[in-house]
């Protein structure tokens, strides 16, 4: 099993949320959306930037910014 931050998966890539160390608003935001331990996250594609990139999470594709995404700790 190999552990990273969400920020690290690549497009078509699975993965599964072991934590978020988030600041707490984000943190939460984050929860409300899904990414909660147990949650499987696909990486469905990738901005040209990186900065924004989509998610696939509990059949919702949720775009997030790289800086709130390095917060969550994924394993695939």
């Amino acid at each position: 099993m190999t552990y990273k931050n969400l920020t690290d998966l690549q497009e078509g890539e699975r993965a599964k949320v072991l934590s978020l160390t988030n600041a707490s608003s984000i943190k939460r935001r984050l929860q409300d959306l899904g990414l909660v331990e147990g949650t499987q996250v696909n990486c469905i594609q990738k901005s040209p930037q990186g900065d924004m990139v989509a998610y696939g999470i509990r059949g919702a594709i949720i775009a997030l910014r790289a800086e709130d995404a390095v917060g969550v700790l994924v394993a695939s």
